[in-house]
């Protein structure tokens, strides 16, 4: 058994998201089945339902210790955690790992990609540029020191790098107005307003008190014919973030009806369930990889300005079997 007090992050939310936030370890299966045979205890009383938890309120997970052990052995150590893409004097640009987190901090275990990477450099002193989510693989730009994070984080207040990703969606987006990009790549706008709530948020076409605006660009790649659900196809993406929100590419496509494959938040299980890994198992990650980052003309007083006009570009690497 387990036992955890609702935090301001669990609170509102329903008892498995808590839980999952909790306990990371765990999936949405096995917490459902636990509801089942009422396993689940809010302020000692037995729940059959995925209800909504409350500030303060203790919630009891009566799953065997077995289980929790079990998954944390397979959650930890992970190996390859990064491959280093390239790297300057003031500068290390990795290619992480999918189910890594990119810091620590409560939920997400001990292993984070920057305590391995001060270790493995002897670099105290490595700290991130930037973040991507513990599901989303690939490029993740660290400064070795102080003055080098302070001019990095300038790059991105300033507009001078581009971001983009590549993922694998249910169906082929074609909404959009035609652009063309800084390297002349053709690509779709959209834009959409996005409301935060909690560890998540919601998309919506008009804009709601307190929304943020969101902008996407996005090309098709490859498409792979009747290979989803029921036949459908599914297309491999490339989005680059005008705004970069919160999820706003696992959420603003699910909005416009394109989610990602195995995506747990955004997604749908029913096509997450259908989709099997290439070694046959479940597909266990949202097929989301932050592969690409353009860099603008830099100013001269900028100590990364001999980056200017350089591409670092990594391949996605999807774990589905089409």
């Amino acid at each position: 058994m387990r036992s955890f007090e609702v935090s301001k992050d669990q609170a509102g939310k329903h008892v498995i998201r808590a839980a999952i936030l909790e306990f990371p370890v765990l999936t949405a299966g096995q917490l459902q089945k636990a509801l089942k045979h009422k396993d689940i205890r809010i302020d000692g009383k037995k729940v059959s339902s995925d209800v909504v938890v409350e500030l303060g309120q203790k919630v009891e997970v009566w799953l065997p210790d077995g289980v929790f052990e079990k998954e944390e052995k397979k959650a930890a150590p992970i190996k390859d955690a990064y491959k280093i893409v390239a790297e300057t004097d003031d500068l290390l640009i990795v290619n992480k790992s999918q189910g890594i987190p990119v810091h620590g901090g409560k939920g997400v275990g001990k292993e984070n990609l920057i305590d391995i990477v001060r270790k493995d450099t002897r670099n105290p002193n490595m700290d991130l540029c930037h973040r991507i989510d513990m599901n989303t693989g690939g490029i993740v730009m660290m400064a070795k020191n102080k003055a080098a994070l302070e001019d990095a984080i300038t790059l991105f207040k300033d507009d001078l790098l581009i971001k983009r990703y590549r993922c694998l969606v249910l169906g082929v987006p074609d909404e959009g107005e035609t652009v063309i990009c800084e390297d002349d790549a053709i690509m779709k706008e959209v834009s959409a307003f996005l409301e935060k709530a909690g560890s998540g948020v919601y998309v919506h076409d008009l804009k709601q008190e307190g929304d943020l605006p969101i902008t996407s660009r996005y090309r098709v790649m490859n498409v792979y014919k009747g290979k989803g659900p029921d036949g459908s196809d599914v297309a491999d993406i490339e989005v680059e973030l005008v705004t970069g929100r919160m999820h706003q590419i696992r959420a603003q496509f699910a909005h416009m009806g394109y989610p990602i494959v195995g995506d747990g938040n955004y997604g749908r299980n029913k096509v997450n369930t259908f989709f099997r890994s290439r070694e046959g198992g479940k597909v266990r990650y949202q097929q989301l990889f932050a592969t690409t980052l353009l860099l603008r003309k830099i100013p001269r007083n900028n100590r990364h300005f001999a980056l200017s006009g350089r591409r670092f570009q990594i391949e996605p690497r999807y774990d589905v079997k089409l």
